[in-house]
C-alpha cells in the first residue's frame, strides 16, 4: 500500500458515519494501523474517528444553536449525524459545515420534525449569519458616492449581506436563544434546554412574515428588519436592475404623494449607504 492509499483509507475510516453506540464502523483497521499493548487496532483507529466525529458535531451545534432549540436535542442530533453522513466536510475549514444544509432539509422534510418551514427559517438566517460573520467585503461607497443619482445606474451590494423573506420572526428568536444560552451562568443543560423549548413555543404559534437584511458592523453581526417596498427594492438592485426601473417597479402603483415618495427613498438609501452596504462593482476587497 502507497503512502497516499493509506491517507486515503484512514481518511475514509475516521470520517465514515459511526456506528451504534458511536463505535468504529466496518473496515480493515489492522491494515492501517497497529495495535499496541493495551488497545487493538480498531480500538485505536476508534478514538481517531470519535474525534473527528465529536469535533465535527460541536461545530455545528455551534452554528445552529435556533434549530436545535427548535428542534430538540435528539432530533438535532439526529439530523445533524444524518446531515454529515450524506453530506461531508469538503472543506479545510468547519466553517463551511452547514452551507447545504437548507437545500438537504429541503429534500428530508422527516427530519424537522414537523416544522420544516420554521426550520428551514432558522437554517437560512443561521447560515446568513455565518456568511456575514467572516464574508468578503468589496470597497465601500458612502454617501459622497451618491450624489449624482442617475437612472441607468446599477449598484453592487456587499457579499457578506443576505437578504431573507422569512414566514416567522426567527430573527427575534434566534437572539432569544443566544441571550438564554449566554446568561443561563451555571444553570444544567437540561434547564436550558427547557427555558429555549418554552421560548420556541411561543413563536412557533404566531406566523409573521417578515424581511430581514443579514450584515455585519464593526465585526459583530445584526439583524435589521424591513417593510416589503424596502426590501424590494434593494434586492432588485442586488440583481443589477437600473436604479430607475427598480424605483418604478416598486412604487409604479403607490398610492403615497411623491414628495412622501422622494423622503422614503432619500431615508433608504442614506441608510444603506452609511451601513456600508454599497460596494464597488467586482466586490474589489478593501
Amino acid at each position: 500500500m502507497t503512502l497516499l492509499e493509506l491517507q486515503r483509507s484512514m481518511a475514509g475510516a475516521i470520517m465514515a458515519p459511526l456506528g451504534r453506540g458511536d463505535r468504529l464502523g466496518p473496515c480493515d483497521a489492522a491494515a492501517i494501523v497497529k495495535p499496541n499493548s493495551r488497545l487493538t487496532a480498531a480500538e485505536r483507529l476508534e478514538i481517531y474517528a470519535r474525534s473527528y466525529w465529536y469535533r465535527i458535531l460541536d461545530s455545528f451545534r455551534d452554528d445552529f444553536p435556533g434549530l436545535r432549540a427548535i428542534l430538540g436535542p435528539r432530533a438535532f442530533d439526529k439530523l445533524a449525524r444524518a446531515y454529515l453522513a450524506e453530506m461531508p466536510s469538503q472543506s479545510f475549514t468547519l466553517r463551511n459545515l452547514g452551507s447545504r444544509l437548507a437545500g438537504w432539509l429541503e429534500a428530508h422534510p422527516e427530519y424537522a420534525s414537523g416544522n420544516l418551514t420554521l426550520a428551514l427559517d432558522m437554517v437560512r438566517l443561521e447560515w446568513a449569519h455565518v456568511e456575514a460573520f467572516d464574508g468578503p467585503a468589496g470597497t465601500v461607497l458612502g454617501p459622497e458616492d451618491l450624489l449624482d443619482l442617475d437612472a441607468q445606474m446599477t449598484f453592487c451590494l456587499q457579499p457578506y449581506l443576505t437578504l431573507l423573506q422569512l414566514e416567522y420572526p426567527v430573527d427575534d428568536l434566534d437572539l432569544r436563544v443566544t441571550e438564554l444560552s449566554e446568561g443561563h451562568g451555571e444553570a444544567s443543560n437540561t434547564a436550558l434546554r427547557h427555558k429555549e423549548r418554552r421560548a420556541v413555543r411561543r413563536f412557533s404559534l404566531r406566523r409573521e412574515p417578515i424581511y430581514v437584511a443579514v450584515h455585519r458592523m464593526d465585526d459583530s453581526v445584526y439583524y435589521r428588519r424591513m417593510d416589503a417596498d424596502e426590501f424590494e427594492l434593494l434586492n432588485s438592485l442586488r440583481l443589477g436592475t437600473p436604479v430607475g426601473e427598480a424605483i418604478d417597479a416598486v412604487f409604479e402603483e403607490s398610492p403615497l404623494p411623491i414628495e412622501e415618495l422622494r423622503g422614503k427613498l432619500e431615508g433608504w438609501f442614506r441608510s444603506w449607504a452609511e451601513l456600508g452596504w454599497f460596494c464597488r462593482p467586482g466586490g474589489e476587497p478593501q
